[in-house]
C-alpha cells in the first residue's frame, strides 16, 4: 500500500511540474499571466482532487492579488476596480449559491420521500432501466433547472442501484441534465440568458438534435457500465411507503421557481442583473414548506463548501482578460465546447452575444453539454458530486465518463449535418460595454 501511495504522489508531482512548465512556456510565447495562473489552478485541482477547496481558495487568492496589483479589471483598476467588478458579479455568485444549498435541500427531500425506491417498479430491468433514468433526467432539465434535475437524477440512482454508482453513470447524468436543458429557454442558465437577449426560443430548440444523439451515444455506454458494475437492486417495494406529502413539497418549489423564472423573464428582465430572483425564489419555497416537512438543514455546512470551491472558479473565470471570441463558426462553437469544460459557461455565453452572429442552437449545446466532460465543467457536476464525492477527480472522471466526450462530437456532427450552420444576424443592439444579463440558475 505504501509503495502505491508513493506513486501516486510521483505521479502527482510529475503532472504539478508539467502544468508549471506549460505555464512558463505560455507565458514566454505571450499569454498573459492572468491565463497562466487560472490555468495552474485548474491544473491544481485536477491534480490535488482530495484537496479541490484549498487549491480553488489559494488560486482565487494569488489571481485576486494579481488582477488588483497588477492586471486590473474591465470595471477599473486596484481596489477600486475589484469592488466594481464584485458589483456586477454578486447577482451571479448569490444565485449560483442558493440554488446549490437550496436543490441539495430539495433533493435530501425528494429522496426521503421515498419515491426514488419505489422506481423499480417502473423501470425495467437490466441496462435498459439504467438508460431510461437517463432519459429521465433529460426530460425533468427541458423545464427545471439541471441543478436540480442532476441531483434528482443521482439520488434515483443511489436508491436503484443499492448506494453502488458508476462514475460513468455519474458523467453520464451530468451529461443529460446539461443536454436536456440546452434546447429550452427555461432549462439552463445559458439559454436563458439567450432568451434575455432576443433570442427566440425556437432559435436553441435545435439544440435537441445534438442532445438527443449525445444522450443516446453517451446513455447506452453508460447504461452497460453500470450494469456490469451494480444492477438495480430488487427488493420488497410493496413494504416501502410513498410520503405524498413530502413529493407534494418537492413539486411546489419547483414550480415557485419555474413560475419566478418565466414570469420575471417576462415581465421584469432587468430585475435579473439587480438581485438574485431565481436563488431567493428556491429559498422561499423551502422555507414556506419548512413547518410541513424539515429541510435537513445538517447538510448545509458540506453544502456551503462545495459551493465555495465553484464560486471560486466562477470568480476567478470572471477576472480573465477576454475581450472576443474567435469569429463565430460552426468550428470555433466546437472548440466553445471544449472550452466550457475548464471556463466557466456564463461569461462564454455573455462573450458570445455581445459578439453576436453564432447559430444560438450550436452554442447553446456546446456550451451546456461541453461542461459535463469534467465534474467542474457544470454547476450541475459539482452540485452531484457532493453526494458522490468520489466524483471528484478529473483523471477519474475523464477515464470513466471518456463517452461523454465521443457523444458530445457525435452530436455536434449530426446537427451540423442535418440542421446545418445557420448564423443568426444581430438580434439586439448592445451598447459596447452593457452589462449582460445573466440569471445563473445552472450551467
Amino acid at each position: 500500500m505504501k509503495s502505491v501511495l508513493l506513486r501516486l504522489l510521483a505521479r502527482d508531482r510529475a503532472l504539478f511540474v508539467g502544468a508549471l512548465l506549460l505555464a512558463a512556456a505560455a507565458v514566454g510565447l505571450g499569454a498573459p499571466l492572468d491565463f497562466a495562473l487560472f490555468g495552474l489552478m485548474l491544473a491544481g485541482v485536477a491534480v490535488f482532487h482530495h484537496h479541490t477547496l484549498q487549491v480553488a481558495l489559494a488560486g482565487l487568492v494569488v489571481i485576486t492579488a494579481y488582477e488588483v496589483l497588477v492586471g486590473g479589471f474591465a470595471a477599473g483598476v486596484g481596489l477600486q476596480g475589484l469592488a466594481l467588478h464584485l458589483g456586477h458579479e454578486w447577482v451571479t455568485l448569490a444565485n449560483l449559491l442558493g440554488l446549490l444549498l437550496g436543490f441539495g435541500l430539495l433533493s435530501k427531500h425528494f429522496e426521503r420521500s421515498n419515491v426514488p425506491a419505489k422506481l423499480p417498479r417502473i423501470l425495467p430491468a437490466g441496462w435498459r432501466g439504467a438508460f431510461l433514468l437517463l432519459v429521465l433526467v433529460f426530460v425533468l432539465s427541458s423545464f427545471l433547472d439541471n441543478i436540480a434535475a442532476a441531483l434528482i437524477g443521482g439520488t434515483m440512482a443511489r436508491a436503484v442501484f443499492g448506494g453502488r454508482v458508476h462514475l460513468g453513470y455519474l458523467a453520464a447524468i451530468v451529461a443529460a441534465s446539461n443536454g436536456g436543458g440546452s434546447g429550452s429557454v427555461v432549462g439552463d442558465t445559458t439559454t436563458t440568458m439567450m432568451w434575455i437577449h432576443g433570442v427566440s426560443p425556437l432559435g436553441v430548440l435545435h439544440a435537441y438534435v445534438a442532445a438527443g444523439v449525445a444522450l443516446v451515444v453517451s446513455g447506452l455506454i453508460a447504461a452497460r457500465q453500470q450494469h456490469a458494475y451494480a444492477p438495480m437492486v430488487s427488493s420488497d417495494l410493496a413494504a416501502i411507503a410513498i410520503d405524498w406529502t413530502r413529493v407534494a413539497v418537492v413539486a411546489f418549489i419547483l414550480i415557485v421557481i419555474i413560475v419566478t423564472t418565466v414570469v420575471t423573464n417576462l415581465a421584469f428582465p432587468a430585475a435579473l442583473d439587480r438581485f438574485p430572483v431565481i436563488g431567493a425564489a428556491a429559498w422561499a419555497g423551502l422555507l414556506i414548506c419548512a413547518p410541513i416537512r424539515r429541510p435537513d438543514w445538517q447538510l448545509l455546512p458540506e453544502g456551503l463548501k462545495s459551493s465555495a470551491f465553484l464560486l471560486s472558479l466562477v470568480i476567478c473565470a470572471s477576472m480573465m482578460p477576454v475581450a472576443t471570441l474567435p469569429p463565430p463558426s460552426w468550428q470555433s462553437t466546437l472548440g466553445l465546447g471544449f472550452v466550457s469544460a475548464l471556463f466557466d459557461n456564463i461569461p462564454l455565453t455573455a462573450l458570445a452575444l455581445k459578439q453576436g452572429g453564432y447559430d444560438w442552437g450550436f452554442v447553446a449545446y456546446a456550451v451546456g453539454f461541453g461542461g459535463s466532460m469534467i465534474w467542474f465543467g457544470s454547476s450541475a457536476g459539482v452540485a452531484l458530486t457532493n453526494l458522490f464525492p468520489e466524483g471528484k477527480s478529473v483523471f477519474a472522471w475523464l477515464r470513466s465518463g471518456w463517452h461523454v466526450a465521443l457523444a458530445y462530437v457525435i452530436g455536434f456532427a449530426v446537427m451540423l449535418a442535418v440542421h446545418g450552420w445557420v448564423p443568426d444576424t444581430p438580434h439586439r443592439d448592445i451598447p459596447a460595454g452593457a452589462p449582460v444579463a445573466a440569471n445563473p440558475a445552472a450551467k
